[in-house]
């Protein structure tokens, strides 16, 4: 899945450079120019990383940092801090308000990519219990959603069904694999079970979310 980048500077060059030679490695970008424009594009796209300036008019990078792991929109998001400003005061303060790196401009493209890569594998590595699809993204390890803003739980069993069909969201789940998965070999339940969960995920997802397959199941839909 194509991953997202949020850019946050107040100086255009530096997001319009930064933004192509992102997009040219195949990265979704999108664009801020003030912390307080930062905190309402990463709820409203949950990006994976976002690069962002320290020195910025109406909120700066270190509060919009603040701002967004208070939202707790994404367990997997990372915030790279870039900034002219070397004191050793301004990176321990990215640092606390929760950055994952700290790199000095002037921004050398090539080598911002790889670090960008690099980390990027790593969060993958760490968080192979996080799966997404689409505008949602669910943490299997600590029974959250995050989906439109907002951070939730589920039902245990609704999450399971989520999380069955958001595993391989190509696939279409018949009724039979998804009682197996979902509620077990053991247990007896009738089909009217899965139709009453799938309604209940329209409800809080959208209907167009789920495609029911008339006599075989259901499948997620990633559009």
């Amino acid at each position: 899945m194509t991953k997202k980048i949020l850019i946050v500077d107040d100086e255009a060059d530096i997001v319009e450079l930064l933004g192509y030679n992102l997009a040219k490695e195949g990265y979704q970008i999108f664009t801020a120019h003030n912390g307080m424009q930062a905190v309402e594009m990463a709820k409203k796209n949950l990006p994976d990383l976002i690069l962002m300036d320290v020195m910025m008019p109406v909120m700066d990078g270190v509060e919009a940092c603040r701002q967004i792991r208070a939202l707790r929109l994404s367990p997997s998001a990372l915030v790279v801090f870039l900034s002219a400003r070397d004191e050793e005061f301004t990176q321990l303060a990215a640092y606390q308000a929760g950055g994952d790196d700290f790199i000095n401009k002037p921004i050398k493209p090539r080598i911002l990519i790889s670090k960008i890569e690099a980390l990027l594998k790593l969060t993958t590595r760490e968080n192979a219990d996080i799966l997404e699809v689409a505008d949602i993204k669910i943490n299997r390890e600590n029974y959250l959603v995050y989906y439109n803003s907002e951070t939730f739980t589920l039902p245990k069993k609704e999450f399971e069904l989520l999380c069955v069909l958001s595993e391989n969201p190509s696939k279409v789940f018949g009724r039979h694999e998804i009682l197996d998965k979902v509620w077990g070999s053991e247990v007896v339940v009738g089909d009217r079970t899965i139709d009453v969960h799938i309604r209940k995920l329209r409800e809080r997802f959208g209907n167009e979310r789920f495609t029911t397959i008339k006599g075989v199941g259901y499948k997620i839909n990633q559009d």
